[in-house]
This record gives structure tokens, C-alpha cells and sequence, in this order.
């Protein structure tokens, strides 16, 4: 069977890849062709576009961009025509992939949506449109689920990947003895993946961080060069050692014992590994401000949401300077009930499996077609 994927970000990357290597255990023709990254990329089948070229956060971003997300979306087209796939696979990245659903769906393929849009959050409305234009939802959030079926509509809660992405892994073992090595605590810093997440929070963090009895490490991400990470060290003016440590976060939160994290994805593998956080959020003002009146939530951070109360604490905006930050890593290293925390959410998530469960409905889909 043919299979098209669409992922736009690094954690749809991680996903999507652990998801081809799922499906191909259930089809052993599978074939891939994907916008993603070098994770789905070292799987198999034909990179049509990277993710990097494609992360545009915030309002305000994207308007800038507007005319190039409208050229992906028309090549994504006329690809799609192109190649006939069997079934499309859509990965979050909601603004891109609800356009090429609504699209995919009229011209009568059949669409998957895996890890779906957080209607739940904002944009409601959007729900009654997601349904109409997919054949199966697959959501990974416990929560999500009930949401659909509060409308009238079937979604099939198959656990979060993350899971397996965790338990699969194996350390770096050059890596953790260097990091072993260091007299002093890791403390992590995790800015995101895109350049502009980056360049809003990683001068903050360095901030709060000069002369802590820490050693710091700075998770580079998949999608970024080093340089960028070393301009923003330079203009700083921090002095004590930095280590940059390149696609090797894993590794890197197997042995911290704090960390500062960017919102996203990342908290919520944090959260797994165990290291006490604080999430950090910084965006485009009028970004932000628009953003504020469409969300209704209590939080940003999946641990907080998921928990449904303030297990990590979040600074956002103006509330994200070096002081407040430093007073918060103080705070956390005495926090003692994080962790416990940490495990009752793990609990919420349901069982490893989360990516042989979504192939198999997927599978199982294009079968009976």
C-alpha cells in the first residue's frame, strides 16, 4: 500500500517515524513517500519536504509567510495528485494539514488525521470540520476522546507514542560518561526547535543561569546549526562552561536533574524522564495577544493539562525574565512533589503501543477499502 504522511515539526517527525516503522510491520509493501524529517527520512521511502523549511509559529509569523505556506500547500496538491496514495496520514501541524484534509477528502481519498489538531483548546467550531473531512481520528491524550464523542463523533484513543519513543531508547554511551564526568549537577535548558522559539528563550535562560552551581547543557535541536545556539552564548556574556549537545536530548534528561524547557512537546518528555521543570514560553506580542482571547485554558504545558492542575510551573510572556526564572530553579530543587506527580500522569497516558495501535487502524482502514 501507498501511504502519504504530512508532518511540520520535529515531534511529528519523531512520531511519524515510529509510526512507518509500525505500519510497516503490518505491510510489508509499505511504501512512504512524506513531509517530515530526518527521523522518517532514516526509515525508508521519499522526503518531499523538511519540516525546518515549514515552522512558522505565532500568528504574525504566518501572515509574513503567507505566501509561501500557500506555495507548500500547491505543491503538497499536486504531489499528492501525483503520487495516488492509498491513504493520507496527517500529523498535528493543524493550519497546513486541515487545508490538504478538506482537500484529500474531496477528491476522494481516504484521510487519517493521527495526532489531531487540540480543537479542545481553541477554534471548537473546528471539530464538526475535522470530522467531515477524515475517515478515522486517532488521538493520543486521554481527555480527547470523550471531547469527540461529547459531539457525536468516534475517535480512537490509541495512548500517547511518546511511550514507546522513551522506552525504545538507549543512551548515547560516550555521551552520558562525558556528562557523567562533570563535577557538578546538569541542568538542562530546552528553547524548542524553531529558530524564533529559540531567539525569545534562550537569552532568558542564560540569564537566570550565570554563576549557578550547575553545569549547564543546551539541547540543540534536530532541525538547528550550533551557530545559532553559540551567537546567542556570545552575546550573553555568561562565563562559566556550556556544553551544546546535538540531537541528543534523551540523552541528555536521562542524567539531569533539572531543567528549563521550552512549551511544547518537550515538557511532556521532561515530565517522563523525570526531571523537575519549569516550562518557558516567549512569543510575538500581537501573536500572543491574539492567542490569549482565542485559548481557554487554565495552562500551556501537556503536564499541567493533562494533570488538570499546576504540576510545572509556567512563565509566560512578561512573566519569563531572568529573575523570576532564577527564583523558580531555586524553588524547584526543593520541590518534592513533582515527581510523584510525574507518575500519576504517566499513568493517564495509557500503555507503550500507542504507534502499533494507530497502524493497525490504519491498516486496517485502507483494507477493508
Amino acid at each position: 500500500m501507498k501511504y502519504y504522511i504530512i508532518a511540520g515539526e520535529a515531534s511529528g517527525d519523531l512520531h511519524g517515524a515510529n509510526l512507518m516503522k509500525a505500519i510497516s510491520n503490518e505491510d510489508a509493501e509499505a511504501d512512504f513517500r512524506f513531509w517530515g524529517g530526518d527521523r522518517m527520512a532514516d526509515v525508508g521511502g521519499r522526503l518531499v519536504k523538511h519540516y525546518k523549511d515549514m515552522a512558522f509559529m505565532g500568528f504574525v509569523e504566518v501572515v509574513k509567510n503567507l505566501f509561501t505556506i500557500l506555495d507548500y500547500i500547491k505543491l503538497c496538491k499536486k504531489d499528492l495528485t501525483l503520487y495516488e496514495p492509498d491513504v493520507v496520514i496527517l500529523i498535528d501541524y493543524p493550519g497546513f494539514n486541515l487545508r490538504i484534509a478538506a482537500w484529500a477528502k474531496a477528491k476522494g481519498n481516504k484521510v487519517v488525521y493521527y495526532i489531531t489538531p487540540q480543537v479542545w483548546a481553541w477554534h471548537k467550531s473546528r471539530v464538526h470540520a475535522l470530522d467531515k473531512f477524515t475517515d478515522l481520528k486517532l488521538v493520543i491524550l486521554p481527555f480527547e476522546e470523550d471531547f469527540f464523542n461529547k459531539y457525536g463523533y468516534q475517535a480512537n484513543f490509541v495512548g500517547h507514542p511518546l511511550l514507546d519513543a522513551i522506552q525504545d531508547f538507549t543512551p548515547d554511551k560516550k555521551v552520558l560518561y562525558e556528562l557523567q564526568a562533570v563535577e557538578k549537577p546538569i541542568l538542562a535548558l530546552l528553547p524548542g526547535s524553531r529558530t524564533q522559539e529559540i531567539n525569545a528563550i534562550l537569552p532568558t535562560m542564560l540569564a537566570a543561569v550565570k554563576n549557578i552551581p550547575y553545569h549547564i547543557v543546551i539541547a540543540v535541536a534536530p532541525s538547528q546549526n550550533t551557530v545559532l545556539y553559540t551567537k546567542i552564548i556570545e552575546k550573553s556574556g555568561i562565563s562559566q562552561p556550556i556544553t551544546l549537545l546535538d540531537n541528543q536530548t534523551y540523552t541528555l534528561l536521562s542524567i539531569a536533574k533539572l531543567a528549563l524547557v521550552g512549551s511544547g512537546t518537550a515538557t511532556l518528555e521532561t515530565a517522563l524522564f523525570g526531571v523537575p521543570q519549569v516550562v518557558c514560553y516567549k512569543g510575538n506580542p500581537i501573536s500572543f495577544t491574539i492567542a490569549k482571547r482565542l485559548v481557554k485554558l487554565k495552562y500551556i504545558s501537556l503536564v499541567n493539562l493533562i494533570m488538570d492542575k499546576e504540576v510545572v510551573t509556567e512563565l509566560i510572556q512578561n512573566d519569563l525574565n531572568p529573575a523570576r526564572l532564577s527564583e523558580e530553579i531555586h524553588k524547584l530543587a526543593l520541590n518534592t512533589q513533582i515527581k510523584a506527580d510525574y507518575n500519576l500522569m504517566r499513568g493517564k497516558l495509557g500503555n507503550v503501543g500507542a504507534s502499533a495501535r494507530a497502524a493497525h487502524h490504519i491498516v486496517q482502514l485502507i483494507s477493508e477499502k
